[in-house]
């Protein structure tokens, strides 16, 4: 299921559906009898009121309108039985196990590891490793053999050097030797993060063990981190669809001369940059810390400029040819604006171990489980040698109905850790004495018990996480039924979308364009000696040498098919043959030489599908909304209405 989609439906509809049982008791509306209350309502409208963009929604009765469509798409949905389909119950399921980590985790741990992620991600570190290859899992003999390997390495790198040594020992299938360079938190495994941040410069580690096997690593340098970057830009891009336009690299060398020449970067960018998310702002972007942008030549650019204002030699990455002005740098963001991403970033990362080993614990003593571990005896008894050929089964006799250990109100009995045993077997991958097997079995038994008993009592002990399950439930529901009855239309109804098309033509339409000529300058004096050039029907190249030199571009010259939108042009602009007069647009002036005029043309089918078939989605959409009316009545009750209306005005 793909999420974005959910964020659209919930943007579009509203259907934040909570469990509406508060003390208010008044009923809104019915939808085919079934009751919806005034302070379901009230909090769903409240609670969306900053996030719709559509003011109409504001209003308490477009609004309303939204809700009951949302409330009969429920309707359907459950009439249809949706929420019984094994995907619908799969995917509610992994959700409410993901939130419930939210709920459910060690605040202590979980926040002294954010401390420490935040200090570490201050910081980068230059490294080089050796790393002796070791599955996890691997036999007692095959581990003792690569601990040995990583030992007899790390005295030859002590008396040898570790690079000599490194680059003589690397084959990349048993042993690697890697140069892995500045890296700060969170880019290793938790446990070569930890090493390599607490060796010290200079020096090499002792062996240590990762999922990977051995490693000894060298710690060349450590550096504050960069920090983060404000820039703007210019980007020239290829137009490989017009033979005759110039290179990219040639314009943009012609803009950074316009920039030396003293022509300001933002009114440039307005003017041509072909970025058209960044030009209208002066080329302004996001601001980026280290790692985050896919262009490393842009990246090193940006940090590689010193002053706020500094601006760099036109360059290339594989976006296109751009120039960089750096408009702000500060280093990393204080602990409290980065807690909420560090949170998230620790419990998806393999320190989330530390944190599960701290839940455990807690859940313990939560439900007064006992540390001391209940007598196995009879599973020793029980269990054999085919449990390592994962062959083994429960025996006829087997004693189930025996009490093993209770979870808050849950009692859990030889039989569900005998299953328990069975269904786990394949995950016992090398021979060990029955009474450890048995030991850690238990472990991990009890551990996935106590954090499953919480999860499914969680709806009841925490009012906010049943909050947004229901959220989620609803909305989920709604992703499936407006997929199979509305969206994969253009799937199913190629006929009818064609039909559609052809009864409301007239909606898919080319704008009016121009055939056009538009020259951009700083100064006012230099395209009146344009217009008099342009005027005379003089060649563009010619007219480009007259006005521009190798050393100077005074003027730059756009031109192709443009219409109203078009960035070159003013806002406005008449549309008419000719010569137009000097007209100030983008902290410039401008005069446009146009051509022809073309009118309004037809689209075709083709050319105006996507529109076509949002359209027809949304026709059909309504049509279908009005049949769920009449299947499912819909009563307001005008005298509650009145009252939300009374109590929000206040």
């Amino acid at each position: 299921m793909k999420l974005r989609y959910l964020v659209t439906l919930f943007l579009t509809c509203s259907m934040l559906s909570m469990n509406g049982q508060s003390v208010d008791k008044d009923v809104l509306f019915t939808v085919a009898d079934e009751p919806v209350y005034a302070s379901e309502f009230l909090r769903v409208y409240n609670k969306n009121l900053d996030l719709v963009q559509d003011e109409s929604q504001k209003d308490v009765d477009e609004y309303l309108k939204l809700f009951t469509n949302y409330k009969l798409k429920l309707k359907e949905a459950k009439s249809l039985k949706l929420h019984e389909k094994s995907s619908y119950v799969r995917e509610l399921s992994n959700y409410k196990k993901q939130l419930a980590k939210n709920y459910i985790t060690d605040s202590k741990v979980t926040d002294d590891l954010v401390e420490e992620a935040y200090e570490r991600m201050s910081y980068e570190v230059n490294a080089n490793h050796i790393l002796v290859k070791v599955n996890d899992n691997a036999k007692p003999n095959d581990t003792l053999a690569a601990y040995n390997k990583i030992l007899k390495l790390r005295d030859r790198v002590l008396k040898e050097g570790f690079e000599k040594v490194r680059a003589e020992v690397h084959n990349g299938q048993t042993v690697y030797g890697e140069k892995l360079g500045y890296f700060g938190g969170f880019k290793m495994v938790y446990k070569f993060e930890s090493v390599a941040f607490n060796t010290e410069v200079g020096e090499i580690s002792k062996p240590f063990r990762t999922r990977f096997g051995y490693h000894i690593v060298n710690v060349i340098d450590k550096r504050k981190s960069r920090g983060e970057r404000t820039v703007s830009h210019i980007m020239v891009i290829e137009n490989k669809r017009d033979s005759l336009a110039e290179k990219p690299e040639v314009r943009i060398r012609e803009i950074y001369k316009k920039l030396n020449q003293g022509e300001a970067f933002e009114s440039l960018a307005k003017q041509f940059s072909d970025d058209k998310n960044s030009a209208p702002k002066g080329g302004k972007l996001k601001p980026f810390a280290s790692g985050q942008l896919r262009a490393k030549e842009f990246e090193d650019v940006a940090f590689n400029l010193e002053s706020e204002g500094e601006v760099s030699e036109p360059f290339k990455t594989d976006f296109g040819w751009h120039i960089v002005k750096l408009n702000n740098k500060k280093s990393v963001a204080s602990f409290e604006a980065m807690k909420p991403e560090l949170v998230e970033k620790v419990k998806r990362d393999s320190r989330s171990k530390l944190i599960d080993e701290a839940l455990v614990n807690k859940l313990k003593s939560k439900y007064n489980i006992s540390d001391e571990e209940p007598n196995l005896d009879y599973f020793t008894s029980i269990l054999n040698e085919d449990y390592f050929k994962r062959t083994w089964k429960l025996p006829a006799d087997f004693k189930g109905k025996q009490p093993l250990v209770k979870i808050g109100s849950k009692q859990f009995s030889y039989n569900d850790f005998g299953v328990y045993l069975v269904n786990t077997q394949r995950n016992t991958p090398k021979k060990e004495s029955l009474e450890s097997l048995l030991s850690k079995k238990y472990d991990a038994f009890l551990n996935d018990n106590l954090i499953k008993y919480q999860e499914d009592n969680l709806e009841l002990e925490n009012e906010d996480y049943a909050h947004i399950v229901a959220e989620y439930r609803d909305g989920l529901l709604l992703f499936d039924l407006m997929e199979n009855t509305i969206w994969n239309t253009a799937k199913t109804d190629s006929t009818a979308i064609k039909q559609f098309y052809e009864a409301n033509k007239a909606n898919y339409v080319k704008p009016k364009r121009i055939d056009a000529v538009v020259a951009s300058s700083a100064k006012q004096k230099t395209l009146k000696k344009v217009s008099k050039l342009l005027s005379k029907n003089m060649p563009l190249d010619k007219i480009k040498t007259l006005v521009n030199s190798k050393d100077k571009i005074n003027v730059i010259f756009t031109s192709g098919i443009m219409d109203a939108e078009h960035q070159a042009l003013p806002k406005d602009f008449n549309f008419r043959t000719g010569l137009s007069k000097i007209q100030k647009h983008n902290d410039a002036f401008v005069i446009i030489n146009v051509k022809s005029v073309l009118p309004q043309e037809q689209k075709t089918f083709e050319e105006s599908k996507g529109m076509v078939i949002s359209d027809y989605q949304n026709h059909k959409e309504n049509n279908w909304l009005n049949d769920l009316r009449a299947k499912y009545p819909v009563e307001v009750k005008k005298e509650v209405l009145a009252k939300i209306k009374t109590q929000l005005k206040k």
